[in-house]
C-alpha cells in the first residue's frame, strides 16, 4: 500500500533520521528548575534570534498564545484579532476559558490595518464597555492561506497600539516562513512587539514545542502562567534538541515548500473549477473553495481523495486547505493536485 500523501498540515511531519540521532543524545536536566541545558540554549538561541530578552519554551502552539493572553491582559478585557485568527478559532474558546477575554475580528483576508485598529479599539471612559488592552497579529495568518502580514502594516498597527495604550502581541507560529517568503530577518519581523510566540512543529518538522520571547519582565510572568497551565517540564531537552537541529537543519528547506505549494496551487486552478487566489499563495498553505455549481463539498471530497491516497482538510462546508512541508515531494504536490482534479471533473 502506497503511504499517502499527507497535506492536512505541516504539523503531519515524522522526526527525521537525523534529528531523533539528536533527540537520543540530547543533554537533559529538569527543566523544572531551569536546569535543562539543551532547554536553555535554546531559549537563548530563539531570543537572540527575535530580538528579544529573554524567551520561554513551551509544549504547543496553543499554550504560548493562551500564556500570552494572560501575560498581556485580564479578565473582562478585549483583544483586538484579525478576522479568523488562530486565536479565536483554533483554540478551542481557550482566549474566554482560560484568559476570561473577549476576541474582536477585524480586516479580511488574513490582514488589518493601523487605522481599523484604530476604529476597532473601544473608548476607555465608556463604564458598560470592555476594556481594548492588546492587539494580535498572525504572521503567516492561516485560514487566510499563509499570507504574510506586510511589514509596514505592521509597523503602523504597533504605531497605533503604542499610541493608545495597548500592549501587542505576534503569533509568528509560522514567523519562520513569514521570513523565508519576505526575505526580512526574524528579529525584524518580531521587533515591534512586546510578546512574540513561534512555533517548531510547524515547517521546522519537530515533533513538538514553542517559545515565547519578550522582556526579562513579560518572560517570568509568562512562565508562572506556563507553570500554572501544567506546561513546565522535567527533562525536556529531548524536545530542545530537535528544535536546536531543526533551526540548524530544516529552514533552509523553507523556501522549497513554498514553491512546492505555488506548483500545485498552480496546477489545481489549472485544471479544476476551484476559487483559489494565487495571490494568497505566498508560503506553505493553499486554501481553495468549492463553487456551489460543483456536486462535492469539502467533506465529499476530502474524504474521496482520502480512498486515492491524498489527506487534506476540510477547512469549511466549501473550503479546503492543504499545507506542503519537509515530508511531501514536489513530484507527490503535482500527484495530489493530479488527484483532486480527476474527483473535481466527476
Amino acid at each position: 500500500m502506497l503511504t499517502p500523501i499527507d497535506l492536512r498540515s505541516d504539523t503531519v511531519t515524522r522526526p527525521t533520521a537525523a534529528m531523533r540521532a539528536a533527540m537520543s543524545s540530547a543533554e537533559v536536566g529538569d527543566d523544572q528548575y531551569g536546569e535543562d541545558p539543551s532547554t536553555n540554549r535554546l531559549q537563548a538561541r530563539v531570543a537572540e534570534m527575535l530580538g528579544k530578552e529573554a524567551a520561554v519554551w513551551l509544549p504547543s502552539g496553543t499554550m504560548a498564545n493562551q500564556v500570552a493572553l494572560r501575560t498581556l491582559t485580564r479578565p473582562g478585557d478585549e483583544v483586538v484579532a484579525s478576522r479568523e485568527s488562530h486565536a479565536a478559532w483554533h483554540e478551542v474558546g481557550g482566549a474566554a476559558a482560560n484568559a476570561g477575554v473577549q476576541i474582536h475580528e477585524i480586516g479580511r483576508g488574513g490582514i488589518f490595518t493601523g487605522e481599523e485598529l484604530r476604529a476597532a479599539t473601544k473608548p476607555r471612559n465608556f463604564a458598560i464597555f470592555p476594556m481594548t488592552t492588546l492587539v494580535q497579529v498572525e504572521n503567516t495568518h492561516n485560514r487566510a492561506g499563509g499570507v504574510v502580514v506586510p511589514q509596514p502594516e505592521v509597523l503602523r498597527i504597533c504605531a497605533v497600539a503604542r499610541e493608545l495604550g495597548l500592549a501587542t502581541f505576534l503569533d509568528g507560529a509560522r514567523l519562520w516562513n513569514a521570513s523565508a517568503a519576505s526575505g526580512l530577518p526574524l528579529d525584524t519581523l518580531a521587533q515591534p512587539f512586546d510578546l512574540v510566540a513561534v512555533a517548531f512543529s510547524k515547517g521546522l518538522g519537530a515533533p513538538g514545542g514553542s517559545m515565547l520571547a519578550g522582556s526579562k519582565e513579560l518572560i517570568a510572568t509568562a512562565d508562572r502562567h506556563r507553570r500554572r497551565l501544567g506546561g513546565a517540564m522535567r527533562q525536556n531537552g529531548i524536545f530542545s534538541a530537535a528544535a536546536l537541529h531543526a533551526l540548524d537543519n530544516h529552514m533552509a528547506h523553507l523556501p522549497e515548500d513554498h514553491a512546492h505549494a505555488r506548483v500545485f496551487a498552480e496546477r489545481l486552478l489549472a485544471g479544476a473549477p476551484v476559487q483559489l487566489d494565487l495571490a494568497t499563495v505566498q508560503t506553505n498553505i493553499v486554501v481553495f473553495h468549492l463553487p456551489a455549481s460543483l456536486a462535492l463539498d469539502a467533506s465529499a471530497l476530502s474524504a474521496l481523495a482520502r480512498e486515492r491516497g491524498v489527506l487534506v482538510n476540510a477547512f469549511g462546508p466549501r473550503t479546503v486547505r492543504a499545507v506542503t512541508h519537509l515530508d511531501v515531494s514536489l513530484q507527490q504536490c503535482e500527484r495530489a493536485a493530479d488527484v483532486l482534479i480527476a474527483l473535481l471533473a466527476m
